[in-house]
This record gives structure tokens, C-alpha cells and sequence, in this order.
């Protein structure tokens, strides 16, 4: 297992930088129903949840994983990202794009793009802060950019085209991404 990152003060001021963190769902958030989830009561930090449901990313009719074992990543206005462990992925198709990305809680991320498809279809932090070392390595996909599954269910994209949350039935928001939503 890598080593854990050590979050520097650009680091720590970007967490203490969010006003929402879940302990107090806003006025505006929809109240879920039961057996849904409001993005407004996930915590932040974020929390990391094992979830044994059927994962599947397709491109076409081409499966690029299908996992029994992933990780949920439940942070605060934001649907939940799926992480999928690297043996429940074809990573014979996924190819490093050479952009990065940061993320004040979970560390650097590296975009993958699919081997004769798409771009930045999925991304992976081969290295994190402490909290996240249980998904360092694994690989998480946009929705919006391959098919996505949970438990027979397709997902639709976190909006805004940056984020890759991923919305299903049980999710109640508004969501991060969507207009009014930002910088909260």
C-alpha cells in the first residue's frame, strides 16, 4: 500500500473553505423519501463506504469493469462517485491522458482515456491523504462519458461535465453542478 500524503496549508485551506458540511441540510435541499439519500446529509470530509452492490461500465457493448466491491465516496452536495478495485477492471483499455487533477481530500488524481474511444472516460489517485488509502490505486468513471450501472439501474451524470458523481433513484439533491449549486 503507498504511503499517505501529507496535506500542506493550500491543502488545509480549501477544506476549511466549505461552508456546508452536511451536519445541517439547507432549507433549499429536497427531503428524501424513504430509501433515498440527500447529497445534503453526506458529510465533509467525505466518507468512504464499502458497497457490495453490482457495478457495471460499459463503452458500447464493451464491459470495462464489473465489480461486487467498490467504494462509495459520500461527500456533502455531491452525488456519490463509485471506486472500483483494479482487479474488477480492464485496465488493458485505459491508458493515462497525462491530465491531473486535485482534490483537497483525496489528493491527486490522474484522468484516464479509453485505448481507441474516448477521453478521460475514468481517473484514479495512485497516491493519497491518509483518510482515502483504501481506494488508492482504484478506478472511478464519468458517467457521462461510458455507461455506468449500479444493481441493474443506469446512472445519470453529476452535472457540469467536471464532476463524476453519479445520480440514481436514491439520490435527492439539488446536486453540485447543477445552476445555484456552486461554491457552497
Amino acid at each position: 500500500m503507498p504511503s499517505p500524503l501529507e496535506p500542506d496549508t493550500r491543502v488545509l485551506a480549501a477544506r476549511a473553505g466549505w461552508r456546508h458540511r452536511g451536519a445541517r441540510r439547507p432549507d433549499f435541499a429536497i427531503a428524501p423519501q424513504p430509501g433515498q439519500e440527500s447529497v445534503w446529509d453526506y458529510p465533509r470530509p467525505p466518507l468512504l463506504l464499502a458497497d457490495a452492490r453490482r457495478v457495471v461500465v460499459r463503452h458500447g457493448e464493451q464491459v470495462l469493469a464489473d465489480s461486487g466491491g467498490a467504494f462509495r465516496v459520500l461527500e456533502t452536495a455531491s452525488p456519490p462517485t463509485f471506486y472500483l478495485p483494479p482487479q474488477d477492471v480492464r485496465l488493458e483499455l485505459l491508458v493515462p491522458s497525462g491530465r491531473r487533477s486535485h482534490c483537497e481530500w483525496k489528493g491527486e488524481a490522474l484522468d484516464l482515456d479509453l485505448v481507441g474511444g474516448p477521453a478521460s472516460v475514468a481517473w484514479v489517485y495512485r497516491q493519497t491523504y491518509v483518510e482515502f488509502l483504501p481506494i488508492a490505486g482504484w478506478v472511478a468513471f464519468y458517467p457521462g462519458r461510458v455507461d455506468c450501472w449500479v444493481s441493474g439501474e443506469r446512472v445519470r451524470p453529476q452535472p457540469g461535465g467536471y464532476y463524476g458523481g453519479w445520480i440514481t433513484e436514491e439520490i435527492v439533491g439539488p446536486v453540485k453542478g447543477e445552476p445555484g449549486i456552486e461554491g457552497l
